[in-house]
């Protein structure tokens, strides 16, 4: 049995179960978003994507790995578009968080490469939101992290979410800068304004899929608020490195419906076939302290 099957039957056994009230009224905000009409707005202004600087910072894969990075990715992809887009589904379905345990786990590399994979489908727009809010990692690379963001909307109720978003140069993918971090972020993130704007970005355009790239779950209390928006979830791990314990912990604090699938960074280093491993609903089995 993986790791986070192990955890899910810990919880199971204890009869706790994740507090979905926040989510329940999520999709109840988000069903009467739907029913207005509301013009898809087309973001203003496109900023580029300069790939070597990408790549220098660890944000996209080594010069001559692309094709094999890309096949990983759609394999991850296919079953979160599957779920997002199938009849009947809630709004919130579109809405993903991709997060981790700890920090350097590979969170940020998942979130950008599995947007760009997203964004080549024909028929979806994809929007990237920069969630970790402290580092701002996305933001920074982009070279944004000075522009107005999320945080900036969430704290005035005047400011229309869509005139933050910005094009890119790939076709398909905008970014929402995090915007200015300061004290009390958790308390936006957890606030009725924060649910609107997110019950918003889904109800301007019924293809478009919104990926959050949050903070780690056990060192930020914002992503500990974030994590009742979304209807999926996708945790990352890194291999030989990742802490049993502390990714039992983390499944411990998300709702089981939600978590979509581990994505497990430098598997590589064991299986020497696969650099990225991926399972929709089990965890890699793995010995001792680390997985």
């Amino acid at each position: 049995m993986g790791v986070i099957e192990n955890a899910l039957e810990r919880l199971r056994r204890s009869g706790t179960r994740p507090d979905i009230t926040g989510l329940r009224q999520q999709a109840v905000a988000v069903e009467s978003w739907q029913t207005a009409e509301a013009p898809t707005v087309i973001p203003t202004r496109a900023i580029a994507l300069d790939r070597p600087r990408l790549r220098a910072a660890g944000y996209l894969p080594e010069v001559g790995q692309e094709l094999r990075f890309a096949d990983y990715y759609r394999q991850v992809k296919r079953p979160i578009i599957e779920r997002a887009l199938a009849g009947g589904a809630s709004a919130n379905q579109r809405l993903i968080l991709v997060t981790s345990s700890l920090p350097e786990e590979g969170k940020t590399f998942t979130a950008f490469n599995l947007a760009l994979s997203m964004a080549r489908e024909r028929d979806i727009s994809v929007l990237l939101i920069d969630a970790d809010f402290a580092k701002a990692q996305i933001s920074r690379v982009l070279g944004v992290h000075e522009e107005p963001g999320l945080l900036d909307a969430v704290a005035d109720n005047s400011v229309d979410i869509e005139s933050l978003i910005l094009g890119t140069a790939a076709k398909g993918l905008d970014i929402l800068p995090s915007g200015r971090f300061f004290g009390g972020a958790a308390e936006l993130v957890a606030s009725a304004r924060m649910a609107e704007i997110a019950t918003r970005l889904v109800a301007r355009n019924p293809r478009r899929l919104v990926l959050f790239d949050s903070a780690p779950v056990l060192v930020s209390s914002e992503t500990r608020a974030l994590k009742q928006l979304p209807g999926q979830i996708i945790l990352v791990a890194r291999s030989g490195v990742t802490p049993r314990r502390a990714l039992q912990d983390t499944i411990a604090q998300l709702d089981n419906k939600k978590l979509q699938g581990l994505v497990l960074n430098n598997a590589y280093a064991k299986t020497h076939s696969h650099y990225y491993g991926y399972s929709p609903s089990i965890g890699h089995e793995a010995g001792g302290d680390v997985l």
